[in-house]
Order: C-alpha cells, then structure tokens, then sequence
C-alpha cells in the first residue's frame, strides 16, 4: 500500500456510545422485568437483551442487581409532579384520573413494579426507603400545616388505594356511578388537604 493510497483513505469513526441513554434503556427493561417476575426471578441478562445492552453494563451503571432495583424503584416515582399541581384543583384532578382508565401502560408497568417490590421480604425494606424519599417527603413538603405527616401518610394511603381500585377495574367509570364515586373522591382529597 503506497503512502498516497493510506493519506487518501477515509478516516474510521468510532461507533459513538450514550452512556445516559444506554442507561435509561436498561432502567425501562429492568423495570418491566421486576414488574414481569418480581426481583427474585428478574435475570441481569434478561434485562440487558431486552435495553439492548452488555450484561456487564448493569455492574458498571449500577453496582449489581440491588443497585439496578434500588434506581429502577427511584425512577418509579416522579416528585416533582406535586409541586406543580395546582391545590385548589387537586381534588378535582385527582377524581377524574380515578374515574378514568389507566392512562398508559408504561405507568401501568411500573404501579405493578411498586406492588410486586411491597409484597416481596427481599424488596420491601428498599421500597420503604424509596416511599419516604420520594413520595412521603415531597407530599409532606407539599401539604405543609398541622399534622402533615400524619395527613401525609394517610393521602398517600388513599391515592395508592384508588390507583389498585382504578387498575383492577380497568376501564373508565360511566353515568351516574362516575358522577358518585367523582364526589366522593373530590370530598376525600379536599378534606385531606384541609379543605374540608
């Protein structure tokens, strides 16, 4: 090969690597595969195949499967989402997503994770960490006033009761037995936020 032929050759791109997405894909999979089996039966390689990704990526990203669980039920959770709620709207917000279907089955897959992680003796204690940082601590900082742990507990108590309500039901409420259980619900929410 002569010194022009090796001068003119096109220059070889290293395939480009997204840490952060090849991340965040292996979360997704490993939060459908808890979901799916539970963390007992959940395979590291099943769910590196499934974010398309190596095995050894999940030791590297995360420290192992505890570390993977631990983020994935992190990652479950959303606690900026209350700061911008409205509170006077609250309530009534909150009846009609319960009078609704399940909205999607990405949030489906993942309320299914968080029930599979609280009847498990290997994954409760984790859960608990994860409900107290970033569910209890943020409704508690929302809420404010008197009692706000306690009144915190029990809204967190009644919003997860609606949600298995609404997940086992399945579809959206209709007529008169809507209008009922949307009252209901509003009158709930609105005395636990005080209003009532």
């Amino acid at each position: 090969m002569t010194d022009v032929q090796i001068l003119s050759r096109e220059p070889v791109t290293p395939r480009r690597r997204d840490a952060q997405a090849t991340r965040a894909a292996i979360l997704e999979a490993a939060k459908a595969q808890f979901a799916r089996l539970g963390y007992d039966r959940a395979g590291l390689r099943e769910i590196a195949a499934e974010a398309g990704a190596d095995v050894s990526l999940i030791k590297r990203y995360f420290g192992g499967k505890e570390g993977l669980f631990t983020e994935a039920l992190k990652a479950s959770f959303q606690p900026d989402r209350l700061k911008e709620w409205d509170r006077a709207a609250f309530p009534a917000d909150i009846a009609t997503m319960m009078a609704d279907a399940p909205a999607d089955e990405a949030r489906t897959h993942s309320f299914q994770f968080l029930l599979r992680a609280a009847t498990s003796p290997t994954t409760a204690p984790l859960l608990n960490l994860a409900v107290q940082e970033r569910f209890l601590l943020p409704i508690r900082e929302w809420l404010g006033g008197a009692d706000v742990h306690a009144r915190a507990r029990v809204l967190a108590a009644v919003f997860i009761g609606f949600l298995v309500e609404r997940l086992i039901r399945g579809e959206a409420l209709e007529g008169r037995e809507r209008e009922v259980f949307m009252a209901h619900v509003t009158a709930t929410f609105d005395a636990l936020l005080g209003g009532g």
